[in-house]
């Protein structure tokens, strides 16, 4: 995989990557999962949250909790799948199974609605998705993770009419200071990837500034946006040490100190002690 950037500079506390794809390659095979999670451990961040958004990568993210210390798990058709899996019924059964068949397993997510690949007619069953897994990590008492691709609005109706569970995340933030608002009323945690990092992110760096220090999480959603300055190249979890050194310059805070709020939020958001 020739196209990694080069490992940054440990953070001064650890961190945990709270959306990362393990298992998904970009433009060639993934990472080895012991490479990738002793690459992140030499920076400082020391656990991961695999997110499976289809029934296969769902039952991968579930084996890969149960294998490594460092990894718990979140289950979940993604809103780009719904619309494509035949029986609904049957797709949102196993991922009930899935997301009660171990300990580790902590999040329903990443669910949500997502305007940008899914058109109109895939509308319907998208919301209807996202009401099932709204309900099932209420039922479960799991963390429920949020896909917004171009639906803020939408996603706070769908969000107000079932009422959230007691615990959810705001994956990837990608809206502006009255949206990051809006979230944060109902109880969010914003979790913030690399394109806080990105050059036309003015927006997203006022939502950043404006969350309180208690509810701000980090990701990766590697393989996927890759902060600057290394953007188009393949993302991992031993890069969001560069992502924290730039939250915290646009937030102003010190980097310690932000490490040690990101670390005891990721533990809240997804339900307490690490893999009890």
């Amino acid at each position: 995989m020739t196209d990694l950037p080069p490992v940054p500079e440990a953070l001064p506390r650890p961190v945990v990557d709270n959306h990362c794809h393990l298992d998904i390659g970009r433009d060639g095979d993934a990472l080895p999962v012991d490479e990738a999670l002793a690459t992140a451990a030499q920076v400082g961040v020391t656990r991961i949250v695999q997110i499976g958004c289809d029934l296969e990568r769902a039952e991968w993210a579930v084996a890969a909790a149960a294998s490594y210390d460092a990894i718990v798990a979140g289950v979940a058709l993604h809103p780009n799948e719904a619309p494509r899996v035949p029986d609904l019924d049957a797709a949102m059964a196993t991922i009930e199974a899935l997301a009660s068949a171990h300990d580790k397993v902590r999040a329903v997510g990443e669910t949500g609605l997502d305007s940008f690949r899914t058109g109109e007619e895939g509308r319907a069953r998208q919301v209807e998705s996202f009401r099932r897994h709204i309900d099932l990590a209420k039922r479960l008492d799991k963390t429920l993770v949020i896909h917004d691709r171009e639906t803020h609005e939408e996603v706070l109706e769908v969000l107000d009419e079932e009422g959230p569970p007691d615990r959810w995340v705001m994956h990837c933030f990608s809206g502006e200071a009255m949206f990051a608002r809006a979230c944060l009323d109902r109880g969010a945690y914003l979790s913030f990837a690399g394109t806080v990092t990105f050059k036309n992110a003015d927006g997203l760096r006022g939502a950043l500034r404006l969350a309180p220090q208690d509810r701000v999480l980090v990701e990766t959603d590697a393989p996927f946006l890759t902060p600057t300055p290394y953007r188009g190249r393949t993302n991992a979890s031993y890069l969001v040490p560069v992502t924290m050194r730039a939250m915290a310059e646009v937030r102003g805070d010190d980097l310690e100190t932000l490490c040690a709020a990101v670390e005891s939020n990721t533990f809240d958001a997804f339900g307490g002690i690490w893999g009890a």
